[in-house]
C-alpha cells in the first residue's frame, strides 16, 4: 500500500492536528488534493460580491478572509512539507493564523483572485507530494515545537481545507 493511501500514525503529528487528519477521506491523499482543487474552483460562482464580505458573527472572518487563511495555510504547510521531505532539520516556526489574517489584504481582494491563488498553491503542493518517494514521506521534522512528517502534512492540508469548506457551508450557508 502506498503511503499516500495510508493515514499517518499519531506519532507523526501533534495531537492538535488529529481532527484535521480525521477529516480526510479514505483513499489516495494526492487524489483528494486534486479533488479539492476542483472544489475550490467552483466556490466563486456560489458567492455574490456582497456576500464575499460577510462574516457570520462579530469578530469572525469574512468569506474572503477564510479563503485568504486557506492560502496562508497552504503556503505554510507546503513549505514545511518541502523542508521536511528534503531532510532539512531546521526547526520550523508556528504561525498565528489570526495575526496573518489581520495583516493580510484578503478582505479587500476579490474572492475570484483569492480562489485562483489557492488553486495554484494547491496544485504546486499536489505536485510536490506526488513526486515524493517513501523515504521523503516518512521524514519527520519539527514545526511549532512539535514533530511532524511530510506524510502527516499532506493529510493536514486536506483536512484543514475540508474543515474550512465545511464552515463556509454550515456557518456562511454557501452551497456550491
Amino acid at each position: 500500500m502506498s503511503l499516500s493511501t495510508k493515514r499517518p500514525p499519531t506519532e507523526e503529528y501533534a495531537p492538535f492536528y488529529a481532527g484535521y487528519i480525521a477529516e480526510t477521506p479514505d483513499g489516495d491523499i494526492v487524489e483528494s488534493m486534486r479533488d479539492q482543487e476542483q472544489e475550490f474552483a467552483r466556490l466563486p460562482a456560489a458567492v455574490s460580491r456582497s456576500a464575499e464580505e460577510f462574516a457570520y458573527a462579530p469578530g469572525k472572518w469574512t468569506v474572503r478572509q477564510v479563503v485568504g487563511h486557506l492560502c496562508d495555510a497552504e503556503r505554510v504547510f507546503g513549505y514545511r512539507a518541502l523542508c521536511i521531505s528534503r531532510g532539512d532539520e531546521t526547526p520550523l516556526p508556528g504561525f498565528d493564523e489570526n495575526e496573518y489574517v489581520a495583516r493580510s489584504t484578503s478582505a479587500r481582494r476579490p474572492l475570484r483572485d483569492l480562489v485562483d491563488e489557492l488553486g495554484l498553491l494547491r496544485h504546486a503542493n499536489r505536485c510536490l507530494f506526488a513526486a515524493l518517494d517513501d523515504g521523503d514521506w516518512l521524514r519527520v521534522g519539527t514545526a511549532n515545537h512539535q514533530p511532524v512528517s511530510a506524510h502527516a502534512l499532506a493529510f493536514i492540508l486536506v483536512g484543514h481545507a475540508r474543515h474550512h469548506l465545511r464552515v463556509l457551508r454550515d456557518r456562511y450557508e454557501i452551497r456550491w
